[in-house]
C-alpha cells in the first residue's frame, strides 16, 4: 500500500488512474464512520469480543485493541462486567484533500473519560482511514491530548508529504528515528520527556536482582501503520506515526520471570528463565519546520499496548 501521506511536488498522485485531488470524505461521512466506530468499539469491550469491532480498526490502534480485547476475553470469557459505554461528542473533523487512495480524515473529539476542566481535560483524535471506493472507514490510530497541547492547524487542511522536505524530521523517518533514538540515544531529534528522554533513561537504569533485561525497537511505517499528518498554521506538522518495541527478560539459574495474567492471556511457548514481550504503540508528535525553534520533535501522546508474549 502506498503511504497515505505520498504526494507529487503538485500535489496529487496517480493511483488507479485517479488524479483529481478531492476532500477524503463528506463530513457527513466523516460522522457516520466516528458513529460506526463508537458502537463497534462499545459492543466489543462490553463483550470482550475482538470480531465485533474488528471491521473497523487497523493500523496500531487496530493491534493494540484486538490483542487487548483476545487477553480480556480469556481472562474474563463471560464479558466486561464493568463496561462503561464511551460516548465521543463535540466532534471537530479535519478532512485532508488528496487524490487517489488510501484517503483520510480526523476526528477531534471530547471523551467520557475525563473530566472538562483543569489538567485531566483532554481531547481523543481518532485518525480514520479508507483503502478504495468499496472499502469502509477504518480507525488507525487514536491519540489522548491535553487541548493546549495541540498546535493551530494550517486553514486549508493540507495533508504532510512523507519527505516532509521543510521539516526538521520527515514522517517518514520518525519510526526509524525513534527507535534509534530509545536504543542508540541518536540522533538527538526529540524534546525531553515521559515517552522520550525518561522512558529511555527508566529502561537503561532497570535493576532487579538475578534478572537483565534487553529492549528491542522497529519503526512500524508502511500500509496500515503508515505515517499521517496535517500541516500547522506556523509550517510545521501534526503527525501520528507507529513503533514497535519489545521487552526481554532473562532470569538467573533457579529463577523464573513472573507472568501477569494479561500477559499470560496472550502468551506463546513456556515461560522457563526468558520472557519477551512485544508492544505496538502509536505516537502523536509535533515536528517543527527546519530552523524553527530548537528543531526537536516533541511527543504529544503515546498510546503502547501488548500485542504479544513469548517465552523458553
Amino acid at each position: 500500500m502506498a503511504t497515505v501521506l505520498s504526494l507529487t511536488a503538485s500535489g496529487c498522485v496517480t493511483v488507479h488512474g485517479e488524479r483529481a485531488v478531492v476532500p477524503a470524505a463528506t463530513r457527513a461521512e466523516a460522522a457516520r464512520a466516528l458513529k460506526e466506530f463508537t458502537a463497534a468499539y462499545n459492543a466489543a469491550d462490553k463483550a470482550y469480543d475482538p470480531a465485533l469491532d474488528a471491521d473497523v480498526v487497523t493500523g496500531s490502534l487496530g493491534a493494540v485493541n484486538q490483542a487487548g480485547l483476545k487477553a480480556r476475553h480469556r481472562i474474563a470469557p463471560t464479558g466486561n462486567s464493568r463496561h462503561r459505554p464511551l460516548e465521543l461528542t463535540d466532534a471537530r473533523f479535519v478532512i485532508p484533500e488528496k487524490a487517489g487512495w488510501p484517503r483520510w480524515f480526523l476526528a477531534d473529539t471530547d471523551s467520557n473519560r475525563d473530566t472538562e476542566q483543569g489538567e485531566q481535560d483532554s481531547r481523543w483524535l481518532l485518525a480514520f482511514t479508507k483503502t478504495g471506493p468499496d472499502a469502509g472507514w477504518k480507525a488507525a490510530y487514536l491519540s489522548v491530548v491535553a487541548p493546549d497541547l495541540l498546535p493551530a492547524l494550517a486553514k486549508d487542511a493540507a495533508p504532510v508529504a512523507a519527505d516532509g522536505p521543510g521539516l526538521a524530521v520527515a514522517p517518514r523517518d520518525l519510526g526509524t528515528r525513534y527507535a534509534q533514538y530509545l536504543q542508540e540515544g541518536a540522533p538527538d531529534v526529540f524534546a525531553p520527556g515521559a515517552a522520550t528522554s525518561q522512558w529511555r533513561e527508566a529502561r537503561l537504569n532497570t535493576r532487579r536482582a538475578g534478572f537483565s533485561y534487553q529492549y528491542a525497537d522497529q519503526p512500524l511505517d508502511t500500509g496500515a501503520y503508515a505515517p499521517l499528518g496535517l500541516v500547522t498554521e506556523d509550517g510545521g506538522a501534526l503527525v501520528f506515526f507507529s513503533s514497535r518495541h519489545f521487552e526481554r527478560q532473562t532470569a538467573a539459574q533457579g529463577l523464573r520471570p513472573a507472568v501477569d495474567p494479561d500477559v499470560e492471556a496472550l502468551l506463546t511457548g513456556e515461560v522457563r528463565s526468558t520472557l519477551t514481550k512485544e508492544r505496538v504503540s502509536s505516537q502523536l508528535v509535533y515536528v517543527p519546520r527546519k530552523g524553527a525553534g530548537t528543531g526537536k520533535v516533541t511527543v504529544l501522546s503515546r498510546l503502547p499496548g501488548l500485542t504479544s508474549a513469548k517465552g523458553s
